[in-house]
């Protein structure tokens, strides 16, 4: 089938102390630290890399300061590797390193890695919920959750300049086997990794016109989880980016923070799932970004009763 999910991602940073302490915050699960990198991982056995030094075999940093350098995909077997290894070498330079990950760039500079995926089992029990005529909890109240813990990174998006942008999608799409599920003219391009079901796992956005990190998101088993993850986050210290809403395109509930390796973090839950019958979606202008967002007016001034 092909790719099936990120696998790892790598960030250039400069103070390692704070990313480190960021994403211990956030829920991650450290696994590797020394005086210039550290490792945490997802509940699934995706790999986050923080490195002060990043390896050679990564291309140039697309833009300055802390940023995204690579994302690994992991792929279902290894025919299916070999294939895409010879695909995305075809007009450029592809490298093994000893861990079996293959490395190589995409049209915008990005660094690209394709290796075996290796998941882990990570069973979800949804939080038992209440409705008129479907009761699934009775004589317990809700705990706070406390500690909120990622299953997953579920999609990457990607900063791209508007000039080459269909290059840049060609790559992922033509070379890797990425479907497109929704096309925002004005905007960028959602697609979908052939072995996930995830309504897009990457974004290639070209409406700022620069290259760049633009977020990470991470799947967590629910509501409370999106919300009590980002209150915790503000709690330590962390600046929000963007408020609790709910996406129009995926429908996923999202909380964004502002992350110290660059870019933004998102907590995600409840995304569409499609499959081959959603086809491509075309938009020539670009829908709302959110179906809801928090709004209040608890802090106005009361109107007067005159």
């Amino acid at each position: 089938m092909g790719i099936q999910r990120i696998e790892s991602v790598t960030y250039g940073i400069d103070d390692l102390d704070t990313c480190v302490r960021f994403f211990d915050d956030f829920g991650l699960f450290p696994v590797e630290r020394t005086d210039e990198h550290a490792v945490f991982e997802t509940r699934t056995g995706q790999t986050l890399h923080l490195d002060t030094l990043p390896s050679s075999l990564l291309p140039a940093p697309v833009e300055d300061g802390p940023t995204l350098r690579e994302v690994v995909w992991g792929v279902d077997t290894p025919e299916e590797l070999a294939r895409l290894v010879t695909e995305a070498g075809r007009d450029r330079a592809v490298r093994e390193s000893a861990d079996g990950v293959h490395h190589t760039v995409d049209e915008t500079g990005f660094g690209v890695g394709l290796t075996l995926a290796r998941p882990t089992p990570a069973p979800v029990t949804p939080r038992p919920a209440n409705t008129l005529g479907s009761v699934t909890r009775w004589n317990t109240a809700l705990e706070p959750i406390t500690r909120i813990r990622p299953l997953r990174m579920c999609h990457v998006a990607l900063n791209i300049p508007k000039a080459g942008r269909e290059a840049a999608v060609g790559f992922y799409v033509d070379r890797l086997g990425f479907r497109p599920t929704d096309v925002v003219e004005p905007m960028g391009v959602f697609m979908q990794a052939p072995g996930d079901d995830d309504q897009h796992t990457m974004l290639l956005c070209h409406r700022p016109d620069k290259a760049g990190i633009n977020h990470v998101a991470y799947e967590v088993p629910g509501f409370d989880d999106v919300i009590e993850g980002g209150n915790h986050m503000i709690e330590h210290g962390w600046r929000e980016a963007r408020r609790l809403g709910r996406h129009t395109i995926g429908s996923n509930v999202f909380r964004f923070l502002h992350a110290p390796c660059g870019g933004r973090v998102e907590y995600a839950a409840d995304m569409d799932r499609a499959d081959e019958k959603y086809g491509t979606r075309v938009h020539e202008t670009a829908p709302p970004h959110h179906i809801w967002a928090l709004r209040t007016n608890r802090d106005q001034e009361a109107p007067s009763a005159s």
